[in-house]
């Protein structure tokens, strides 16, 4: 009996030594409900797969609470050493001195294989600097695509096979849809600000700010009041009036899913990560995929999307340890196998050509008509200074602004022209006191 006992707890401290010799990094994440539990099985995964590291995932609010606490975190030496930032938070993320180890640096300081190469275009490139060195890893990335109410269509007297491919022709479905009663409304919309402002300019190959939409230093002003942008927002207004168009809030758009989901507007844009909801909540008609509208006097459209979602960033402090398993952890997270499994449970972009072609190969795409749309269209042209991305710093508050000049044109207190003017005003403001806080 003595002897068992002795051999369990030689056992047990051998198993503890084990652990404690264990490596453990942690990643503050946004990623809640399923897409939450997707990650943490994916974590699951890398840290079965090896005994040196142990990743601890932990969520820690939406996307700006996330980014706050990380930022936070650091003043008091207690950060992470991994955060997930949205998209619009990269310049500050670019601006915090000191706080980030730029991950081109760090797979070559922890000897680690990276290509950056390997990932798509327009993906990579919203996240370099300069001279095109990868600053942040990229994880869930997608672009804005529209989807579309197949029943109604052919209720209306339309193909359901057949998206609408411009703004003419999507107003003029919207009101043949209309006048038949088909439904209420042709289209609402997610994200005002990154869908019918940012993509909508990146679309049209139109500059949303100097120095190349930001990328060029933060000396950068916006421009997003060209008559482009200015001819759309006047439409949108003019379309609302018509019923054409129903807005559907502020950020995200919060009303814009049920209004499509309830089949009161036949067409719904946003972002190609809504699939699985759109596909769960659209019980009762066949969805429809399609690249988003353009106008066809417009010279260089349709050019190319832009993405959204987030990026994973590492942070400066901690041992060389850590960095040689958040380096490993990071090639597994881009590794086809995971990106394919993420991309396709998800509806966010495969980052990689890899995990592009190893859906193909799976005949997922094939099997699951809609889900190459948004791949199609982020690489339908290589991206230009126009269309790789946006960079300024305070952006998440300017998109509030962005919201705020829109309701003011909903609601006739300027014309588009007055609502653009002062979204370039107001927003300059910002870009300079950014400016000067970060000299």
């Amino acid at each position: 009996m003595l002897r068992n006992i002795t051999v369990s707890a030689l056992a047990l401290a051998a198993t503890t030594a084990t652990a404690q010799a264990q490596t453990e990094i942690n990643w503050w994440h946004a990623m809640g409900g399923e897409l939450g539990a997707k990650l943490e099985e994916i974590v699951a995964g890398f840290n079965a797969s090896q005994s040196d590291y142990v990743v601890n995932p932990t969520y820690k609010g939406n996307y700006t609470e996330t980014m706050t606490a990380a930022i936070s975190a650091f003043r008091a030496g207690e950060q992470p050493e991994i955060v997930q930032v949205f998209e619009v938070g990269t310049g500050t993320m670019m601006a915090a001195k000191g706080a980030v180890y730029p991950v081109y640096q760090l797979m070559a300081d922890m000897g680690e294989p990276f290509d950056p190469n390997a990932f798509l275009p327009a993906v990579v490139g919203y996240y370099t600097d300069t001279d095109g060195n990868m600053l942040s890893m990229p994880f869930n990335s997608s672009t804005p695509i529209l989807y579309y109410n197949k029943d109604v269509f052919a209720a209306a007297g339309l193909d359901p096979e057949v998206a609408p491919k411009t703004w003419g022709e999507l107003e003029a479905f919207s009101k043949q849809i209309i006048d038949t009663g088909a439904a209420t409304c042709g289209f609402t919309t997610g994200w005002i600000s990154w869908v019918q402002l940012e993509n909508f300019s990146a679309w049209h190959n139109q500059p949303i700010g100097t120095l190349e939409n930001g990328f060029g230093g933060l000396e950068t002003e916006f421009v997003v009041n060209g008559p482009v942008q200015v001819k759309h927002w006047e439409n949108l207004a003019n379309w609302q009036k018509d019923g054409v168009f129903q807005y559907g809030g502020p950020g995200g758009g919060a009303d814009s899913a049920p209004k499509f989901y309830a089949q009161e507007c036949a067409i719904y844009m946003n972002s190609s990560a809504s699939r699985a909801g759109v596909v769960a909540n659209a019980t009762d008609f066949e969805v429809g995929y399609g690249m988003l509208p353009y106008y066809d006097d417009v010279e260089g459209a349709p050019q190319n999307s832009i993405i959204g979602g987030a990026t994973l960033w590492v942070l400066q402090g901690k041992d060389e340890a850590n960095y040689k398993a958040v380096a490993d952890f990071l090639s597994y997270l881009s590794s086809p196998e995971v990106q394919a499994d993420w991309h396709q449970f998800t509806g966010y972009l495969p980052i990689t050509s890899a995990a592009y072609e190893l859906g193909q190969e799976q005949g997922y795409y094939e099997a699951n008509p809609g889900t190459e749309v948004a791949i199609q269209q982020i690489t339908l042209n290589a991206p230009t200074a126009n269309s790789k991305g946006l960079r300024f710093g305070s952006y998440v508050q300017i998109r509030d602004i962005i919201d705020e000049e829109f309701q003011r044109l909903l609601s006739g207190e300027v014309d588009a022209q007055g609502a653009l003017d002062s979204l370039v005003e107001r927003g300059n403001v910002m870009l300079r006191d950014f400016e000067d806080a970060n000299k």
